[in-house]
């Protein structure tokens, strides 16, 4: 199996702006047209599934509570859609703001403008930055904002892995390894209307410019990406875009922790955020589960329903042990 590409065209509408938009995959050029949907329709959420999924006591997983990355994404699902220049989002920015400090992180945050297909829209990016005793930084990520679809929470496509790296920054900021340790929460991963290098990844692309004008991206020596890693029957197969030594280091990892089942051989192709350096040169490993066959994949049965504590505590496992053998290099 190989996945061609990581984003369809959905129905959008924005800001007031009325549009209409292709629905289908790139990679099969079928193309069909939809209604415009209003912007930013509320969910109300209704009681939230509870998190008793046989998940690893944080004492088995390095430290990663399973049950706690869960809350995260109960609360960002709880702000309903939040795609990128809507008001839900600001709340989520905030929320992301303080958790991070309240774990006595440093966080930089860049405020940004970007050109889209539905115009110019204001977006934010995180920084987390814990130091190290020598020049070079393991950087990690994630993006945080929602598919522009009515009724659309993300709670896997970009509530998991956040809640991953706010679990990963309340573990990690508190310590000080050989190598610094970023931790990068990205806006405007999701296209607007049509997946395009010109048209997603708009917080990735941003910051890696920044990083490559201030010299900091050539101190980079590994960028791993999570996205989409928390459903109850996610597994990943190696994505083979990615730095193969990077793929190497992290499979290996979860083979080694008994991980084998979700951590699987097989091979797909995925675009993402880790594009955005790759390009310039940065070595990186995107971590994805299998979205085109969840049967959810963006569609408003993304919901804390299908999000499972143990494969949150599995994922933040193997991130926390990856980030160890790349501090032993």
């Amino acid at each position: 199996m190989r996945w061609n590409t990581k984003r369809p065209l959905w129905p959008v509408a924005i800001l007031g702006l009325s549009s209409l938009a292709l629905l289908g995959c790139k990679a099969s050029g079928k193309e069909t047209t939809g209604a415009a949907q209003p912007p930013f329709m509320s969910t109300m959420a209704s009681a939230p599934p509870q998190a008793s999924d046989d998940a690893p006591p944080p004492d088995k997983t390095g430290g990663f509570d399973g049950k706690r990355a869960y809350a995260l994404v109960a609360k960002q699902v709880a702000f309903g859609p939040h795609p990128s220049a809507s008001p839900a989002i600001g709340k989520l920015q905030d929320f992301l703001e303080s958790e991070l400090k309240g774990y006595g992180c440093t966080v930089e945050t860049d405020v940004f403008s970007a050109d889209t297909p539905v115009g110019r829209l204001t977006m934010k990016n995180f920084l987390v930055k814990i130091a190290g005793e020598k020049p070079g930084i393991i950087l990690l990520g994630t993006h945080y904002d929602t598919l522009l679809k009515p009724n659309f929470v993300g709670a896997d496509d970009g509530g998991s892995s956040t809640a991953l790296m706010l679990e990963l920054a309340r573990l990690l900021c508190p310590q000080h390894g050989r190598y610094a340790v970023w931790i990068a929460f990205f806006d405007g991963e999701e296209a607007m209307r049509q997946w395009s290098d010109t048209d997603s990844r708009y917080g990735s692309r941003q910051m890696a410019a920044k990083l490559a004008a201030s010299g900091d991206l050539k101190k980079v020596r590994a960028f791993l990406l999570a996205d989409i890693i928390g459903g109850r029957k996610a597994y990943f197969p190696r994505e083979s875009s990615s730095t193969p030594a990077l793929i190497d280091l992290v499979w290996n990892t979860a083979h080694k922790l008994g991980y084998s089942d979700l951590f699987r051989d097989q091979e797909s192709s995925a675009e993402d955020d880790h594009d955005s350096f790759m390009k310039r040169g940065v070595p990186a490993v995107d971590v994805i589960g299998d979205f085109v066959n969840n049967g959810y994949w963006h569609t408003p049965e993304d919901n804390l329903d299908k999000i499972s504590a143990k494969t949150l505590a599995i994922v933040g496992h193997v991130f926390l042990e990856s980030v160890k053998e790349q501090q032993a290099r």
